[in-house]
């Protein structure tokens, strides 16, 4: 049965998968029609093909490339407790580890690192650094978030980059093991117990900061403490934005490592913090680390050549002395399964009337011309074909300035993807729709449910009726079922984790995300950088 919202009207379709529908309203009856978008195929070693993940690479292995490694170049930092974790940890991964519950479909055995990828996880990391627990415990407890966060990125941060500028040997990425209670204290909207509270040097106001910032004081200090607000009072993305172009590095608390040693058990017994199954961890944790280290687990099977998709995103600037200015990023996914990160201007790009972001003045222009640059450099020639995704509708003067910046053989669309919560789907019986299932309103517009039942694994992977994403084609010209075939494929490239499928395209999937890195330290190169120092 589907319900859908309608101004001065009510309408209640059933509907079965074959799913021809009426819908009623108080003018006109119309026939609509829900069709299913066959789940998209992924290829893995010797071009095989599997439309899940952890069946291709426990049965093919990954894609085949010059850069897959022959063995992982990883480090480790973290307290002396959490690298006996990450040991304990990588022992456990060079094995089997089996299925949480090997009855169910969707729980999957881990076959062990180089079983799956091919690739040797070394029982020594490549370097150990060790940061002081006591250094920790203090900079948790300072009360000023700003400074605590700050202070916490910086044990860390100083060891990696003082190793990198004094060590020959640099890995290509760093497992980074945190405490608990960093993740529990550095982030937005944290904060420290009153009895655990003590007095840092920071005293300068967010008001008093950015009136520094805009009109500098004498004192050479006042205007340091001023631009600690520069920095975002989050953990992950300050680490990652302080080492964008030095390193990359994948974060993982202890908890995940270890969740039944005695730190993690609480006084009752019980885990601090509920985890996934073992599996399940291994999965995630080793097709990240695989990825990070320039390997490629698998790419999407049956994309047309010459066909590139970029994302959008803009993160609003807090700490700015203008109002409305915004970071403006773009995403370019690759068919390959490579992915940049363009890092545009920060400008008055965010509007209160509309409450839109909208790039002016030429930097429309100027993105496009990097995307466009970058995916030359990268395939010897321009891209047949742009898809642009967007969360909201592209206005006519950035759509010109893109059309400006392609070459003459370049074909350019316009996607905008959006929450689909005017529509909903109830299928009969007790699951939810299935997954791929696509309701076309027209030409232009269709709503597409990236989330649902799903076959293979016989569940869906969710606890609410799933919503679909709306997808509108705003400028340009495409197919509407095309379109939303290329947005299912896009949801399976999230190396990140090794899942079925994601609710959105990689294309924005990580959009809030890389814009928050972008935003979260100031002096930022605007230098494409791949992605995995993002993700």
């Amino acid at each position: 049965m589907m319900m859908m919202k309608h101004k001065n009207a009510r309408a209640i379709l059933a509907s079965s998968l074959s799913m021809t529908t009426m819908m009623r309203t108080d003018s006109m009856i119309a026939r609509l029609t829900l069709t299913v978008i066959p789940e998209p195929e992924l290829e893995f070693a010797n071009s095989e093909r599997s439309e899940y993940a952890k069946d291709g690479l426990f049965l093919f292995g990954p894609t085949e490339d010059a850069g897959k490694p022959k063995s992982l170049r990883f480090g480790v930092i973290g307290t002396s407790e959490g690298i006996r974790y990450f040991h304990d940890w990588a022992n456990s991964i060079r094995g089997y580890i089996p299925a949480y519950d090997a009855t169910k479909a969707h729980h999957f055995a881990f076959p062990g690192f180089e079983a799956t990828f091919g690739t040797v996880f070394p029982e020594k990391p490549l370097a150990t650094l060790t940061v002081k627990k006591s250094e920790i415990d203090l900079a948790v407890r300072l009360v000023h978030a700003y400074e605590r966060v700050r202070t916490t990125v910086q044990i860390y941060a100083n060891e990696l980059i003082r190793h990198n500028r004094e060590e020959d040997e640099h890995p290509d990425f760093w497992f980074v093991v945190i405490p608990e209670i960093v993740y529990k204290r550095c982030r937005k909207e944290s904060t420290v117990p009153f009895p655990d509270r003590i007095q840092g040097q920071q005293t300068t106001s967010m008001h008093q900061a950015k009136r520094l910032l805009t009109s500098p004081d004498l004192f050479a200090d006042v205007n340091q403490a001023a631009e600690l607000y520069l920095f975002e009072n989050n953990f992950h993305n300050q680490l990652k934005a302080v080492l964008l172009g030095k390193t990359v590095v994948q974060v993982v608390r202890e908890t995940t490592l270890a969740p039944d040693m005695p730190a993690n058990i609480n006084d009752y017994g019980f885990r601090i913090r509920n985890v996934q199954d073992d599996a399940t961890i291994a999965w995630n944790l080793c097709t990240t680390a695989f990825f990070k280290a320039q390997g490629k687990p698998w790419k999407i099977a049956d994309v047309r050549p010459g066909v590139c998709y970029v994302g959008i995103v803009f993160k609003k600037v807090d700490m700015d002395a203008h109002d409305g200015n915004a970071c403006c990023g773009a995403q370019l996914f690759l068919n390959s399964g490579d992915g940049l990160v363009f890092k545009g201007a920060v400008g008055p790009w965010y509007s209160e009337t509309d409450r839109e972001f909208h790039l002016k003045d030429g930097k429309a222009r100027e993105l496009m011309e990097t995307v466009i640059s970058a995916y030359t450099r990268s395939h010897g020639s321009p891209p047949i074909e742009v898809f642009i995704h967007g969360r909201a509708r592209f206005s006519r003067e950035e759509w010109t300035e893109f059309q400006e910046a392609i070459p003459s053989g370049t074909k350019l669309t316009g996607i905008r993807i959006s929450n689909g919560n005017d529509l909903k789907l109830f299928r009969l019986g007790k699951h939810p729709p299935l997954r791929g299932t696509f309701y076309k309103v027209h030409e232009r517009l269709g709503y597409l449910w990236t989330r649902g039942f799903i076959p293979r694994l016989a569940t869906y992977p969710g606890w609410e009726v799933p919503n679909p994403v709306s997808v509108r084609v705003d400028w340009g010209e495409a197919d509407i079922q095309h379109v939303a075939k290329d947005i299912m494929a896009l949801t399976k490239v999230n190396f990140n984790a090794c899942l079925f499928g994601d609710g959105l395209p990689v294309t924005l999937r990580f959009a809030d995300a890389v814009g928050e890195i972008l935003t979260a330290a100031p002096d930022i190169t605007d230098a494409p950088l791949p992605f995995r120092y993002y993700i």
